[in-house]
């Protein structure tokens, strides 16, 4: 009786046990389908609202604009249609809440000649628009599509589709820009690798040196306070790293380099850095105690010293461990959203020195979804960050087992 309910017992724990690892499985395949799903819809489409046009006068000879040229017209960084591939024409904004500044000003000045010019309902108003677009050669008008009519004295201007390649690439990232909003991850890509590799040149030689010294160096109680106390940093939250960083280390960097603010990539580095540490430590010492007894007694026997031991055998065997340690401590970095967004600024520019403010893909996740309508250009914009960082993560992932298992198969 004892054994029928032993084996009774032990089949419910194994259904529970694989119906456990089931369910979480096809709940992570179903998030990185809901993931991309999401995220893939932004290419394709073009990046004004929806139901606007662009549109200028028949004579004008650009034909198609990108989501940049548009935004640096309306910021009135291009005021000539020369610097766009057109004539040397001056650049005329129009939208369709200051159409009365192309009255006249007697017209502006009598609110009945306003009416009968737009209509009590506004009805006229596509006449109007037609007639301004028609009357000025420079003119670049937003309007909505429903107040072109077929009799429309202008020609739609053909606004450049976001592409995979204009995302990756794009330099400006204003997702919220009017009349068109500009897509361009390349400084928050930039953002995140520098800090991320910069955190992991800080931290890698220091953690390396301290597991060295608990692994071959330390007496074995100093190594059984400090292991304990190591390990304990990774689980202390990533805001109170960022909380230190922001009182601390920012004015530091401002006061050391003397600059405007020192909320900068080195800030978010030297966070980043201080927070792969336990993950590069730890994981390094393990690697570095798995050395052969016999190898190590090898080389002292040779007549090495035991410095040379340890960089003549001990590293190199343990190679492969400690490369796993640092690219963890790498994937860490880059997925780190609090803190880098305390300290570096958040400032979707592309870096050129570790003293300027950056942005990280997840900080930018972070600040801005919240605020992005669902469904939207900008909702669906900020899934394809998390999309990339997705890949970025399995990559780094993948590396770890990749390393991992030549490091078995080297032991064995």
């Amino acid at each position: 009786m004892k054994k029928i309910l032993s084996y009774i017992f032990g089949r419910i724990i194994t259904v529970l046990l694989y119906l456990s690892g089931s369910v979480t499985s096809i709940i992570v395949v179903l998030i990185v389908i809901f993931l991309f799903s999401e995220g893939s819809g932004l290419f394709g489409k073009k990046p004004t609202e929806e139901g606007f046009i662009m549109a200028v006068n028949k004579t004008n000879n650009v034909k198609h604009l990108d989501a940049e040229q548009i935004k640096l017209i309306f910021d009135g960084e291009i005021t000539n249609w020369k610097k766009v591939g057109g004539r040397n024409d001056s650049i005329i904004l129009f939208r369709m809440d200051n159409i009365t500044d192309f009255f006249t000003e007697e017209q502006r000045e009598n609110p009945d000649s306003v009416i009968k010019l737009l209509g009590e309902n506004y009805e006229r108003l596509p006449q109007c628009i037609s007639r301004v677009v028609e009357a000025n050669p420079g003119i670049i008008a937003f309007v909505g599509k429903k107040y072109i009519d077929k009799n429309f004295a202008g020609k739609e201007l053909k606004i450049d589709k976001i592409t995979i390649s204009d995302f990756l690439f794009g330099k400006l990232w204003f997702p919220t820009a009017h009349p068109v909003a500009v897509f361009g991850a390349l400084p928050l890509l930039l953002g995140t690798f520098w800090v991320s590799i910069f955190a992991i040149l800080f931290a890698l030689p220091l953690g390396l040196a301290t597991a060295i010294y608990m692994a071959e160096v330390a007496h074995p109680t100093v190594r059984n306070i400090l292991k304990p106390v190591i390990e304990l940093l990774a689980g202390i939250p990533s805001v109170v790293y960022g909380f230190f960083g922001l009182v601390v280390v920012v004015p530091f960097i401002q006061n050391t380099f003397n600059l405007p603010v020192g909320e900068t990539a080195l800030a978010g580095s030297i966070i980043l850095g201080i927070m792969a540490l336990p993950t590069i430590i730890t994981i390094s010492e393990d690697a570095i105690r798995t050395t052969p007894r016999s190898m190590k007694e090898a080389s002292l026997a040779l007549g090495a010293t035991h410095w040379q031991t340890i960089f003549k055998v001990i590293l190199p065997y343990s190679s492969s461990g400690i490369t796993a340690g640092a690219i963890l401590g790498i994937g860490r970095a880059i997925g780190e959203t609090m803190a880098v967004l305390m300290v570096t600024g958040n400032a979707a520019v592309i870096p050129h020195t570790l003293l300027e403010p950056v942005r990280t893909i997840p900080a930018t996740i972070a600040a801005e979804l919240g605020e992005a309508s669902q469904g939207g250009l900008h909702y669906e914009a900020l899934f394809t960050l998390g999309c990339i960082l997705f890949i970025i993560t399995m990559i780094v992932n993948l590396a770890v087992e990749i390393i991992s298992s030549r490091n078995k198969r080297v032991a064995s």
